[in-house]
């Protein structure tokens, strides 16, 4: 369960850094944090709908 956790996490950041890249005007570096959001926000949400949101200890 912690693999939702980590990629809720470095989807997050991946959407943090794509937004400051393109407000600096770093096209490339916009790309891979738009690229990296899309991938890691797909594995997130496929992670969640195939195994469910964490609860914690059982």
């Amino acid at each position: 369960m912690g693999l939702v956790i980590i990629f809720t996490l470095v989807t997050i950041l991946a959407a943090i850094g794509g937004f400051n890249a393109l407000k600096n005007k770093n096209f490339l570096g916009a790309f891979w944090g738009v690229a990296s959001f899309l991938v890691f926000g797909w594995f997130t949400l496929m992670t969640v709908l195939h195994n469910g949101i964490p609860t914690g200890t059982h």
